[in-house]
């Protein structure tokens, strides 16, 4: 039993039809059955997010950006994680996004927004309480997103139902002392509930890259640079039955 991905370590512009057009050529090239893409792919302006930036690209679920890339997933007969501004009622959500074979599995809102080293997600987005959790072939994945990965009792409630597969789609921004919070901090999380993760993250000039992807047992069995790059990794069940 096993499961191919394709993590696609990329730079989103600020235009948010660019970002899609990406997305969908990227997704075409592909020929694995799952491909994973970065944090902000609605796009974030050099200075970071801001409250208009957002409000002017967020869309509601059935909006053309998700609607267009779940179409791609219909017809590949493939699954992408993705993520989005999200619009419901009056709030504003960072979301990440699962879709399969032309159905959204699952929406993920980020719980635990980044405010903090001068930045302020809470500003610009509001956190919701539920985990998204969903199958996928042989696995049962789990979404976070970014800063999420600080937070182990997250990760823990999620494996307690028996997620083994967590996606963690990130934009860690850089700034000095950035890369090893975030090696450590992907490497807990896989190792200390025995389950694969892949965390993705933004390439250079903004992001520090440094995409990993982990095994249960919680060590490092790729890792990228900062630039943008494309890689394909298959995921054995059985490692983790073996982990335990």
């Amino acid at each position: 039993m096993s499961l191919t991905l394709r993590i696609h370590q990329i730079s989103f512009s600020s235009n948010k039809i660019e970002n899609m057009t990406t997305i969908l050529h990227l997704a075409d090239e592909s020929d694995v059955y799952l491909d994973v893409f970065p944090e902000y792919a609605m796009g974030v302006p050099p200075k970071g997010l801001n409250t208009q930036f957002v409000h002017e690209n967020t869309e509601p679920l059935d909006g053309e950006f998700v609607n267009t890339i779940v179409g791609k997933t219909d017809e590949k007969s493939s699954a992408i994680v993705f993520t989005a501004y999200l619009k419901e009622r009056d709030e504003l959500y960072n979301a990440s996004i699962l879709a399969e074979k032309g159905e959204i599995k699952a929406v993920y809102s980020k719980i635990h927004l980044f405010d903090a080293f001068g930045s302020r997600e809470s500003d610009v987005f509001a956190p919701r309480k539920e985990l998204a959790i969903t199958d996928l072939k042989d696995f049962k994945i789990g979404l976070a997103v970014c800063f999420d990965l600080r937070f182990p009792e997250h990760f823990r409630v999620m494996a307690r139902m028996r997620v083994n597969l967590f996606i963690v789609p990130s934009a860690w921004f850089k700034e000095k002392y950035k890369i090893t919070p975030w090696r450590t901090l992907t490497l807990a999380r896989s190792n200390e509930n025995n389950s694969y993760l892949i965390a993705v993250n933004q390439a250079n000039p903004f992001f520090i890259g440094h995409s990993i992807t982990t095994p249960p047992l919680g060590y490092v069995i790729k890792e990228t640079d900062d630039g943008q790059i494309s890689f394909t990794r298959p995921l054995d069940y059985e490692a983790i039955e073996k982990s335990k």
